[in-house]
């Protein structure tokens, strides 16, 4: 009856992330004839300074939608130019764009954006170590912090600092990541001696 597709891309643009996300909503029966087949089709893009987390533009484009007047709010999006994505950023984005101070679909996008860039942080850094152009970032230990209390796994003594403790580091032990036994017995077997000598 309803399909809805979202997709974000993060592209690198020197010391920027250039990140869109686009939201369709379809009623894949629809002929065309008596109502739209193409409900909402909208594009939200920012962009952020990697140095700071901070979006420095912003811009919404609305292709398909339901009213006139929608297209309206499109402006008002550039008030995310300003905030930091990091900690505080889903709530700043409710406070600017929730309900009527917005539109439900651009402020989806724009909640979404957040999290993408963080994904888009550590995308790169696999990316550089794929390339050979050295370690990833977080393989030092360091770099882990933003991930703290985003979800179960990165709670102060869930899993991931449990394995970070242990001595993890992304890219060492496959993916996915093994559980916390998994990856003390590999650390205490690679830190015995080898008896054949």
């Amino acid at each position: 009856m309803h399909r809805r597709n979202i997709a974000m891309e993060v592209f690198v643009r020197d010391e920027h992330f250039c990140v869109v996300g686009t939201l369709h909503d379809e009623r894949p029966w629809a002929g065309g004839e008596l109502g739209p087949r193409h409900l909402h089709v909208m594009e939200l893009a920012i962009v952020v300074r990697l140095a700071d987390m901070t979006i420095v533009d912003a811009a919404a484009d609305m292709q398909a939608f339901p009213h006139a007047e929608c297209t309206a709010i499109e402006p008002h999006f550039r008030d995310l130019v300003g905030l930091s994505v990091a900690r505080g950023y889903t709530s700043a984005v409710q406070e600017r764009f929730g309900r009527q101070r917005g539109c439900s679909h651009l402020e989806f996008l724009a909640r979404a954006l957040g999290p993408v860039v963080m994904q888009g942080l550590t995308s790169a850094g696999a990316y550089r170590v794929e390339k050979g152009d050295g370690q990833h970032p977080m393989a030092g230990g360091a770099g882990f912090g933003f991930l703290a209390d985003t979800c179960h796994i990165w709670t102060e003594d869930g899993p991931g600092p449990q394995k970070v403790g242990l001595g993890w580091r992304p890219g060492l032990t496959g993916y996915p990541a093994p559980p916390v036994a998994e990856v003390r017995r590999r650390l205490a077997d690679a830190a015995e001696p080898d008896p054949a000598g």
